[in-house]
């Protein structure tokens, strides 16, 4: 997969509030369905009071450096669009990861994201067979005896809660412990709390 593919301009849109100057909205598959992401029209809109709080005991919840670690792209939010827009249309080669844990997705959920919390993927302490399963049929690594090929892993895009979230930096590092290619890791530092104050389109589970 190519790296920040241009994305066409909505031509038909008569949106006051764009995601971009020649971007207006995103349509993504959700789930078999199809979503359309965009930004809150109402300007008088205010961010979601979930992600309105500024402080959090650290640790757990500390500041993450912008640099992740080496190799490891940060992103924001046209990038993680231009990824969810490029897996809709067809392209297997990338994912784009929700890592957090079940109570925080209930809170809502970036639509075309696949959740992998961090603790089913927290390499050397979760459960092996489990982080074997996700490994191998979520992101494309094989197994030889001992040792993990990643010669045809997915590209992937991690996010949690935001610039003060560990869970995706969690799942980053582990994977990079055994081996995964930096190059193949992007990470979207920003995450639900940069997102929501953005107005972008979010759901619920389904099931909510």
């Amino acid at each position: 997969m190519k790296n920040a593919p241009t994305l066409a301009p909505d031509a038909s849109s008569a949106l006051q509030v764009n995601i971009s100057a020649d971007l207006a909205s995103v349509d993504v598959m959700h789930h078999g369905r199809r979503v359309t992401i965009m930004r809150n029209q109402d300007q008088d809109n205010s961010i979601n009071p979930e992600f309105a709080q500024t402080s959090r005991k650290c640790p757990p919840f500390c500041i993450q450096p912008i640099e992740l670690a080496p190799g490891v792209r940060t992103v924001a939010e046209l990038e993680v669009l231009h990824f969810l827009k490029q897996i809709s249309d067809g392209d297997t080669s990338a994912l784009v990861i929700d890592s957090r844990t079940p109570a925080w997705v209930e809170k809502g959920i970036i639509p075309g994201t696949v959740n992998i919390p961090w603790d089913t993927l927290n390499i050397g302490k979760s459960d092996p067979a489990t982080v074997q399963e996700i490994l191998e049929k979520q992101l494309g690594a094989q197994r030889r005896d001992d040792f993990w090929n990643f010669d045809k892993v997915k590209t992937l895009v991690l996010f949690c809660n935001g610039s003060w979230c560990g869970q995706s930096p969690t799942t980053i590092k582990g994977l990079l412990t055994i081996g995964y290619p930096a190059h193949k890791i992007l990470w979207y530092r920003g995450g639900m709390q940069d997102w929501e104050s953005l107005g972008l389109t979010t759901l619920k589970p389904l099931g909510n």
